[in-house]
């Protein structure tokens, strides 16, 4: 229900009342101003955008603590979303007042301080998630993070390091014999660091040659260890190759399974060794092998783009890596596929041996 009505001292008092029955009034020196604010008001009821002028006074930190305890996070995302909110530049500012410019001055701080491009579009990202939240819950009218400009991520095929085949053989040659199935567990089957860390000897068939992946190791503080299900719900099943299910197969024997759990690989207590000291012995296999700026996480591109190179399918390839999505595989790995140059170029090959009756070696054979 709306009205305006005159005062006595000329102003015109335009006034409604919002869906939970609350009054709501503003004055205007013209009935044709009270009447556009009325209409406004009607417009975005009707649109369904009408926000109560009162709810944007909350802060983001205010509203973030609210709005995070109804949702279902992952230990992992519930850090991270705190984390981008509690290092926002205008995490005390009420929401109401919100403009794009107080998002563009934050992503330039962060730039300043010379945070990497990919952790600038994360954090980002977590407080444009609580901004959209708070659109949704009709605390603000507009989400003030939409269309600012991010610092831009070095494309995949420049910024991923694949180590090479002889790479990695130096690196199994040079580390220790119970740290080499931990290397191979990366390479050959794509685990995450936490992933290959908690790989109990109840998770290898090794009559199958399969290896089921279902939980990850995480230490989000000191003295705490957390042992959760793999990131992004990625519990799976790895088909082993019979070198790798031989090599688990003698590390059982002689290195040996210790704890309840019967980890594979054993730190303090019983537990999975910690991430500071597989990192350890993995720079000091580096360094052993004579190769530099290698990370343990490139093992897991080496052996997607071997899968990549042998003909696997996307899905095959997601499957093995455990990605969330088909989509996430094939951002972080579309340029090794196959183009449509090399297809069109193949296929051309093709038809001409089958056309003219040349061997498919003999061209080469001819220029030797």
């Amino acid at each position: 229900m709306a009205s305006i009505q005159k005062r006595p001292n000329g102003s015109w008092r335009a006034r409604y009342r919002d869906d939970e029955g609350k009054e709501h009034a503003k004055h205007f020196e013209r009935k044709i101003d009270a009447q556009r604010w009325l209409d406004g008001i009607t417009a975005a009821v009707i649109s369904g955008t009408y926000v109560d002028p009162r709810a944007g006074k909350v802060t983001l930190t205010s509203y973030f603590a609210e709005w995070s305890s109804r949702q279902v996070w992952a230990p992992r995302t519930a850090r991270n979303m705190s984390l981008a909110v509690r290092t926002c530049t205008f995490a005390d500012i009420e929401l109401g007042r919100v403009r794009r410019s107080h998002v563009e001055s934050w992503v330039k701080v962060m730039v300043d301080a010379k945070l990497a491009p990919g952790t600038i579009r994360t954090r980002t990202r977590n407080v444009r998630a609580v901004l959209r939240g708070a659109k949704r819950d009709r605390v603000i009218g507009n989400d003030p993070s939409e269309g600012v400009t991010l610092p831009r991520v070095r494309k995949a095929e420049y910024s991923m390091a694949i180590p090479s085949p002889e790479a990695v053989g130096a690196l199994l040659r040079a580390s220790g014999d119970w740290f080499r199935p931990f290397i191979a567990l990366c390479a050959f089957a794509g685990l995450r660091l936490g992933e290959a860390s908690a790989v109990q000897l109840a998770d290898i068939d090794f009559l199958r040659r399969q290896l089921h992946v279902q939980r990850q190791v995480h230490r989000p503080s000191p003295g705490r260890i957390d042992i959760t299900p793999p990131k992004y719900g990625s519990e799976r099943v790895v088909y082993l190759p019979d070198e790798l299910v031989m090599m688990l197969s003698k590390h059982v024997r002689e290195i040996g399974v210790y704890g309840t759990e019967q980890w594979l690989f054993v730190g303090d207590e019983s537990m999975p060794p910690h991430q500071s000291t597989m990192r350890y012995w993995w720079i000091k296999a580096v360094r052993d092998a004579g190769l530099a700026d290698i990370r343990l996480h490139d093992l897991r591109h080496f052996y997607a783009s071997g899968l990549i190179a042998a003909g696997c399918d996307v899905v095959t390839v997601q499957r093995a890596l455990g990605h969330s999505s088909a989509t996430t595989t094939l951002a972080t790995y579309s340029h090794l596929w196959p183009n449509a140059e090399d297809r069109t170029r193949v296929a051309a090959s093709g038809l001409m041996q089958s056309a003219i009756g040349i061997p498919a070696d003999s061209a080469r054979t001819e220029q030797a």
